[in-house]
Order: structure tokens, then sequence, then C-alpha cells
């Protein structure tokens, strides 16, 4: 058995799924990193670029491979509504909060936890939030009202925890104002 080869696109380091080829680009978790795997990609014809991602091997070994769905797991931040904001905001679905005070603000919310998780998906985030908090978590238990944002380097996205399942929402930070001129 060779102890680096690729098949079906995917880099097998030792038997362990490492990471895969797209478009020219091979994208390897950095768990792999060695001289010997970087030697083994610069010999790859069809292999232009090397990116280091964490996560990919969580996601080829919980069976992304086979769905062509590979993405790299991004960081999760949960936000909730700060102890001084309005008690009636607090677990309502998000139509409610629309109606009765407008589009989630993110002046309102505070990030009670930033890092990673194993996933992407929202609805293991939300599980993980609610039976195993992990370390660093300081907020209450994930309910309505609360914001999940999963960001990397290129963008966030937030999704309200809505009455079932989640709303994708705009939530950015307010804008400043300008200062008058005289």
């Amino acid at each position: 058995m060779r102890g680096i080869r690729m098949e079906k696109d995917v880099i097998l380091y030792y038997g362990n799924a490492a990471g895969y080829v797209s478009g020219g680009k091979a994208v390897v978790d950095p768990l792999f990193e060695s001289q010997e795997l970087k030697d083994f990609l610069s010999r790859q014809k069809d292999v232009s670029e090397v990116k280091w991602t964490d996560g990919v091997f969580d996601c080829l070994m919980n069976g992304q491979k086979e769905n062509r769905e590979i993405t790299p797991l991004k960081n999760c931040r949960i936000w909730q509504l700060k102890p001084e904001s309005d008690i009636l905001m607090r677990f309502i679905g998000y139509d409610e909060m629309v109606e009765k005070f407008g589009e989630p603000n993110m002046r309102d919310y505070e990030a009670v936890y930033d890092g990673k998780v194993e996933t992407n998906d929202l609805e293991s985030i939300y599980a993980k939030f609610n039976v195993e908090h992990p370390e660093g978590f300081t907020g209450h238990s994930l309910s309505m009202s609360d914001v999940v944002e999963l960001y990397d380097d290129a963008e966030s996205e937030f999704h309200y925890v809505d009455r079932f399942g989640f709303k994708q929402i705009n939530f950015k930070p307010p804008a400043q104002t300008q200062a008058m001129q005289l």
C-alpha cells in the first residue's frame, strides 16, 4: 500500500481522507501537513494550488465526499440579546420580532460564543448548544430570538432561531453616523 495516493479526487494519507482536489486546487486539512504530502501534491499534474483548511478531514469523514458537498467548516458565533434589551424581545419568533421591534439589530445583541464547532449544519449547532455546551459558551441554551453566525475570512451568514428552524437575516452593526459639517 502506498502511503499517499489519490482516489476519485480524494487525497488519502496513509488511509485517511486528508483532502480533495477540485478545479485544480487541492484543499487539505492542516492536520496532515508534512513535507512528504507537500512533495506528493507538487508532483500532481492536476493540482496548481494547495489550500490548507481546517475541518476538511471532519467533512470527509462525515460522508460529504460522496455528495460532493465538501465545504470547509466555518467558525461559529452565537448572539443573544443583551440583559438590558427589552424583555419582550426575548424568546419570540422572527415575524413577531419584526412586527413589534423591526429587524433584529446587532446593537441589541452580544456574542456569547465565538469558536469552532464540528459542523456547519444549523440543526446540529442548535442541538450542541442545548445539550452539550462547548467550552467558552457563556449564554443560555439556544432559543428563539438568538442568532447563529457562521463565518470565515470572506463572509458571514446570520440565522435567526425561529419558531421552527432558522431564518437567514441581514444582521450588521449599525451604521456609524457621520459628523455634521458646519
